[in-house]
């Protein structure tokens, strides 16, 4: 597969940031504080459901940027924007036939912080 655009690291968080800020309405900072974790991955502390619409989104995003080979930074932030709003129709229609909020609290790992030390939790 020919690549057209290769993102520096900063600029991969960058766009992850818009997706999740597309359908979760949170960058990955302020996902990561909700759930109440600070160094540990935020996708192995999402629920299944989670992981799913951030994929939707990254998928979406991925075959948009195929499709129209958007060249710099700018013109892929607006793709990930695109695929986090694929994601965020999805987050609509599961949260209206399940009633019940796609963003979740709980994080998978199951622990605490207290003052700065990582306590688990049994």
């Amino acid at each position: 597969m020919e690549r057209w655009w290769y993102p520096k690291p900063v600029e991969y968080a960058m766009l992850t940031n818009e997706i999740y800020k597309g359908w979760s309405g949170m960058k990955a900072s302020e996902y990561k504080s909700y759930k109440g974790i600070r160094k540990e991955s935020l996708r192995d502390n999402m629920t299944d459901t989670e992981i799913a619409l951030t994929n939707i989104g990254e998928i979406a995003a991925r075959d948009i940027a195929r499709e129209e080979r958007p060249q710099g930074l700018n013109a892929n932030m607006k793709v990930a924007a695109r695929g986090g709003k694929v994601a965020s129709d999805a987050r609509k229609s599961y949260e209206q036939e399940t009633k019940k909020s796609a963003i979740s609290k709980k994080n998978s790992l199951n622990y605490q912080y207290e003052e700065n030390k990582l306590i688990e939790k049994s």
